[in-house]
């Protein structure tokens, strides 16, 4: 479906409204006048785009600004953008490849966080046995913070079952969790705390935070090692108006992440609970599992998100909830589902 303007709430399709709960700007910032002036402000002042390496002889604070806010809200020692999610996935996959004997990684990660050769974490539903042989070894797990098809946090605990002769680093791809999940939408990398010698985040900042780029979040030591690799120093960075609007938008993060969590409260107290429906009233993806809600939704003019998102996969149907939808938005879904139900 081809569609004229950017769909927030409301979608138009063949000139008739349908509410819209699909995409992933959770927050709701691309359509918030607020965030747009502050957007708009940063353009006037640092322009559209800067085309230089980040390890020019000039340096913009835009960088400086954006990253020490994205440092602190994620409660990290340091962070550093990039122009995008993927990007910060490859970019620390190709670090750490120097530096792991064996990667292994929880099913259904992102492609930006997939390495050729990878172990999987489990085997017939149980810890993967090389993980517990008696070989010394450097290894990196891989995950998302909330896996495909699913609405909570990754459960970490099976980290405490890997002996101590294993030297573990955790990458997490935050994409879906930074912005919604954590005290004021910081995600989980502040709530890891496990027998690990090093955890590294890593996420599109296109999704909750509204702006495209992305960014890597670790010690700082491991933050100096990305800036210097190649392919950082010879691309261009993230937009720095993008990046000074992170640091200007502080505020406004935690209003919207607020306005969001009482969203999916008020739908808790409303939604009938049905083995079809995958619910979690701390997060913001309602997942679908029988392919017929969906036409019943869009006859009642609602429209989700209903893809293929890999190929030869089934049709990923979710619904997605953002800080802008109204209660009478949300009663009219709800009252389709229950219908269902």
């Amino acid at each position: 479906m081809d569609v004229n303007q950017f769909p927030d709430r409301i979608i138009e399709i063949d000139r008739e409204e349908y509410l819209y709960f699909g995409g992933t700007a959770y927050l709701g910032l691309p359509t918030n006048k607020a965030f747009q002036e502050l957007v708009i402000a940063n353009i006037r002042k640092w322009g559209t785009n800067y085309g230089s390496s980040r390890s020019a002889n000039i340096q913009l604070a835009a960088y400086k600004n954006g990253e020490t806010f994205l440092a602190k809200h994620i409660e990290a020692e340091s962070a550093v953008t990039v122009s995008s999610g993927m990007l910060a996935g490859k970019l620390v996959l190709e670090e750490l490849k120097k530096q792991t004997d064996s990667f292994f990684h929880f099913p259904d990660n992102h492609t930006a966080i997939q390495v050729q050769d990878s172990f999987p974490i489990f085997v017939k539903n149980e810890i993967n046995p090389r993980l517990l042989d008696p070989k010394s070894e450097k290894i990196t797990i891989l995950t998302d913070a909330v896996s495909g098809f699913q609405t909570s946090a990754i459960d970490l605990s099976i980290f405490n079952k890997i002996p101590n002769h294993k030297e573990i680093t955790l990458l997490i791809d935050e994409s879906h969790s930074l912005g919604i999940l954590g005290k004021n939408g910081r995600g989980i990398y502040a709530d890891v705390n496990l027998p690990i010698q090093r955890k590294i985040m890593v996420s599109s900042l296109g999704k909750a935070f509204g702006l495209s780029g992305g960014v890597i979040a670790s010690d700082a030591s491991f933050i100096n090692q990305i800036k210097t690799q190649n392919i950082f120093v010879s691309a261009a960075g993230m937009n720095p108006a993008f990046v000074q609007t992170l640091a200007d938008a502080e505020t406004l993060y935690k209003i919207q992440n607020q306005k969001l969590l009482d969203n999916l409260n008020y739908i808790d107290q409303k939604l009938i609970k049905h083995d079809s429906i995958k619910f979690n009233k701390t997060y913001p993806l309602i997942y679908l599992t029988d392919d017929r809600i969906i036409e019943i939704l869009k006859s009642n003019k609602i429209i989700i998100a209903s893809f293929k998102y890999q190929q030869n996969a089934g049709n990923l149907n979710r619904i997605v909830v953002t800080a802008n939808h109204l209660p009478e938005d949300l009663d009219k879904l709800v009252t389709v589902l229950n219908d269902y139900s």
